[in-house]
């Protein structure tokens, strides 16, 4: 540069030629920037993603329609759909089961609404309010289900949005009992009346809801999920079929909740014990723990394996575990097996008649309905005997009927006959009481029979033809996901079609298993017949029950020590060789 310019002025030169050149030669790529982390409460759920892709693999379509839209953050589309009377292609299908609604075509042509109701109490201004809302936006009936919840059906598209905020005006909820999400918090159906409890599960059982409710984070989960709350009384709970499960227990004069995992009974496992005990006061905190474990190892490629079950197979227990410890910032409490106080047994009839409560004077009354369904009428009437000779309280079990509590001495024969006035019972046969059926294909798409109308078939004709002096549980499910857990049943049956000869017309049918239990008899049911066409069953049924009357070692021998003590094959020839006798 000339020497006429002063330092100054060579400077500002030398850079005004840099930038030019700079403009000549086109301008420099940024350097990349790396993928923004994930924030908010969705974070956990889209880092588990990102890993997931990262790796090479592909998510499902589930994954994908969570994070295109947030079902939470699709209310007003649902609330337009609606409007126009619009019912919802598959990934709102998917999104508006976050609000409990289910699109069941072609089964229905309409919405079926589940709730959210912890422990499955609710008071009888609620229960009287649901039967309201049945009658006004469903079906005019609604079902208990088998995780003690309630269930309205033939919602239209119209009415979508209204039925949700009017389950919500009664003090009650329907968010996330559908799809990827934590399910109805179940408990001990007699917590806090019962004589020989541990423990009150209410407590933590609505903790775990309202914790659940207000942590978005806890919603979208690699696929659904199961807690249950178990207080040691007379009514199983079946918290061993759960993802987690509590059960109370006592050591040295001390109340804890010892802690299983991974049940699953339509993937044929049950929740183990994991050695692990927690304080009341811990048990929301090392739920949450398990929870976030699932969220970030969890499958989101494979429906069929998403359940924590798989984490576990493929993880181990211990690794799990310690995953929870990672999460918890400390050490679970693990106490010896041999420490615990033996757990008195459950009553497999007190979820139906008249049992004492703790407080004296005062009774429950089980009421008996037929595979779970009930019309508005009786509903109405249920509450008024609740709020008229009860404490106000309905209480759902997972049984599929409900109790009446708080029922002084002096009223007991009152409501006995208000219940028979409706057209309900408190009392059953051994083989109705313990009869359980899912919605099946009358409302269900998936179901590949009509199972609650079997089932009462079966209870019919068996009832008609022998009396048992023991109680046997009768499951039927009609399909794979298992919603009334027939792997549990003294006799399970899960729907299938059946082929009729080589023309490909089909029949509804069932494969049958025999053996299951639950609580301390928990075991998963062997497979005895497949492809029973449904009007076949009563038959096969009864065949059991007779060859198990004539061949019981004792009144003492249970249905399912029987059927263990025989291998498959005896079975179906007992059974059969009792069909033709009964013939």
């Amino acid at each position: 540069m000339s020497s006429d310019f002063n330092s100054d002025q060579k400077r500002y030169l030398e850079g005004f030629v840099s930038g030019m050149q700079a403009i000549r030669g086109g301008r420099t790529t940024p350097a990349p920037q790396a993928a923004p982390v994930p924030m908010g409460p969705d974070a956990a759920h889209f880092s588990a993603q990102d890993a997931t892709t990262a790796a090479g693999r592909k998510l499902i379509d589930q994954e994908k329609w969570k994070r295109a839209e947030h079902p939470f953050d699709a209310w007003p589309r649902l609330k337009a759909q609606a409007r126009e009377g619009a019912f919802p292609k598959p990934e709102d299908n998917f999104r508006w089961r976050y609000f409990g609604l289910f699109y069941v075509a072609p089964a229905q042509s309409s919405y079926m609404v589940r709730l959210r109701i912890p422990n499955g109490i609710l008071n009888h201004w609620q229960f009287a309010g649901m039967a309201d809302v049945a009658a006004r936006l469903g079906g005019g009936y609604a079902h208990v289900t088998t995780r003690a919840n309630l269930q309205i059906r033939e919602v239209q598209p119209e009415n979508a949005p209204a039925v949700v905020e009017a389950i919500q005006e009664l003090g009650l909820c329907s968010r996330g009992s559908g799809a990827d999400n934590i399910r109805n918090v179940t408990g001990s159906a007699t917590a806090g009346i019962d004589p020989q409890e541990i423990a009150d599960t209410r407590p933590l059982a609505r903790e775990w809801h309202y914790h659940i409710l207000n942590d978005r984070s806890l919603y979208g989960l690699p696929r659904k999920f199961n807690v249950a709350f178990d207080g040691g009384g007379r009514i199983a709970t079946l918290e061993e079929t759960n993802d987690i499960g509590f059960q109370a227990v006592r050591v040295a004069g001390e109340t804890w909740y010892r802690l299983i995992l991974g049940g699953i009974t339509g993937h044929r496992d049950l929740a183990r014990p994991t050695g692990v005990f927690c304080r009341p006061d811990e048990c929301c905190a090392v739920a949450d723990a398990i929870v976030r474990v699932f969220i970030d190892k969890g499958d989101r490629t494979n429906r069929a394996k998403a359940r924590m079950k798989y984490v576990l197979d493929a993880i181990g227990f211990d690794a799990y575990l310690a995953a929870v410890e990672d999460k918890l910032g400390r050490e679970l409490t693990r106490l010896p097996e041999e420490s615990v106080d033996p757990r008195a047994p459950f009553d497999r009839s007190a979820h139906v008649g008249v049992h004492p409560q703790r407080q004296d004077g005062l009774n429950w009354i089980g009421v008996t309905l037929p595979v779970g369904r009930m019309d508005c009428v009786q509903m109405r009437g249920l509450a008024a005997i609740a709020r008229d000779m009860g404490d106000g309280d309905i209480r759902l079990t997972v049984w599929q009927n409900l109790l009446i509590s708080g029922v002084p001495d002096g009223r007991i024969d009152a409501a006995k006959a208000a219940i028979e006035a409706l057209g309900l019972d408190w009392k059953a046969t051994s083989l109705r009481a313990g009869l359980v059926a899912c919605t099946g294909a009358t409302g269900c798409k998936f179901a590949a029979s009509h199972t609650k109308e079997h089932a009462l078939e079966i209870a019919e004709h068996v009832d008609a033809r022998l009396t048992l002096d023991v109680p046997v549980n009768v499951h039927l499910t009609g399909c794979h996901h298992s919603c009334a857990q027939h792997y549990i049943g003294d006799i399970g049956l899960i729907g299938a079609k059946v082929a009729l000869g080589e023309d490909g017309d089909q029949a509804e049918g069932y494969t049958i298993v025999v053996g299951g239990g639950f609580g301390d008899q928990a075991r998963i049911g062997r497979e005895l017949w497949c492809d029973v066409i449904a009007e076949d069953c009563r038959g096969k049924v009864e065949g059991l029950l007779r060859s198990y009357l004539t061949h019981r070692s004792g009144p003492e021998e249970s249905f399912q020590a029987f059927t263990s003590r025989h291998e498959p094959e005896d079975l179906r020839t007992l059974a059969e060789k009792m069909e033709l006798v009964s013939a």
